[in-house]
């Protein structure tokens, strides 16, 4: 089954940068969508990047600008810069894979749509 293992995160302060890494094993499919999702207390997850296998990216409104979502298939990581960080990302990162399968557009930043997550890094920014 697939595994997912999260790092990069910690303490940064507002305007600076940070970049998550997710290293994945566990599965050998051609067609795939891996991302990263964040939640903080009392709320829903909240999909923010999401990269397919044929390296097409996705990003919600709360980070667009201002982060990058990339895939080493060599290394079999995904990584998730982030830049000019504000308080409001401060947050659980999660890891998320469906693999072996696509995600209909609509779906793609829906946490419904993941079958596969990461113990999560956590991210401050102060």
């Amino acid at each position: 089954h697939v595994q997912l293992v999260e790092s990069g995160g910690g303490s940064v302060e507002a305007g600076g940068s940070l970049r998550l890494s997710c290293a994945v094993s566990g599965y050998t499919y051609s067609r795939y969508c891996m991302g990263w999702f964040r939640q903080t207390a009392g709320k829903e997850r909240e999909g923010i990047a999401v990269i397919d296998s044929d390296d097409i990216a996705t990003y919600a409104n709360s980070v667009l600008g201002r982060s990058t979502i990339s895939q080493d298939f060599l290394e079999n990581v995904v990584y998730l810069q982030m830049n000019n960080l504000k308080p409001s990302d401060t947050a659980m990162y999660y890891c998320v894979a469906a693999a072996g399968r696509e995600i209909p557009a609509a779906q793609i930043l829906s946490a419904k749509a993941y079958d596969a997550w990461g113990q999560g890094t956590q991210v401050t920014v102060s």
